[in-house]
């Protein structure tokens, strides 16, 4: 069974004496605020990721240039 309380937004289940959220509006806007954060936080992963493989490139890069150096001064 359910109860009003104080506060119009919520209810009580008299069983488990749980508070239940009724703003329907409050709930949604929640749920988007955490899918926006979860798509932001994938976002920068990604990005991150981005910056590991360039930085893997230009350390190969300093090697074939370093290699190629040193074959013209030695060879």
């Amino acid at each position: 069974m359910y109860v009003k309380v104080k506060d119009a937004n919520f209810i009580r289940d008299t069983n488990s004496m749980a508070l239940i959220n009724t703003d329907r509006k409050a709930i949604n806007d929640y749920q988007e605020k955490v899918r926006m954060a979860k798509i932001q936080k994938e976002e920068i992963n990604n990005i991150k990721s981005e910056i590991a493989d360039v930085r893997n490139d230009v350390q190969d890069i300093k090697m074939m240039i370093t290699k190629l150096l040193d074959k013209n001064l030695n060879g």
